[in-house]
């Protein structure tokens, strides 16, 4: 009598626990992601009494510290350059509010330089930002 071997061997990859791989892959990443707020330039802001918050998505921020560094939406930009960035944002969003943080040591003649160069962009919805009494 003889005796066949029937030993087959299979070429397949498992995948019966891809989905839970998968699934705690992107549990990792979503825990471990940092999401970046601006940050712009450290400044020490003025107090104020009253305000009131803007949606996110509606403002370009600019900073200005007080060595002189002017920074909009956390990049740092010549006094030259503002009209122009500005200008192409506008264009993109007409209903664009430009929040203005200045630190409270900053030269009065670069803020008023900056304004002139908000004027040349038709910036006509501008926003001071300043810190509430209570330090918020």
């Amino acid at each position: 009598m003889k005796f066949v071997r029937r030993l087959g061997v299979e070429n397949r990859i498992p995948t019966a626990s891809m989905a839970d791989i998968i699934f705690l892959l992107l549990i990792f990443f979503m825990v471990t992601t940092i999401f970046k707020l601006e940050e712009g330039l450290p400044i020490s802001l003025p107090r104020a009494e009253s305000g009131a918050d803007q949606d996110r998505e509606r403002l370009v921020h600019i900073w200005a510290d007080r060595y002189s560094r002017i920074s909009i939406n956390d990049k740092l930009v010549n006094l030259d350059n503002v009209n122009a960035i500005i200008a192409a944002r506008l264009a993109e969003n007409r209903g664009l509010i430009v929040a203005f943080n200045i630190d409270q040591r900053t030269r009065y003649g670069l803020v008023s330089q900056i304004i002139e160069q908000l004027k040349e962009a038709n910036a006509i919805n501008v926003s001071f930002t300043s810190l509430f009494e209570d330090g918020r």
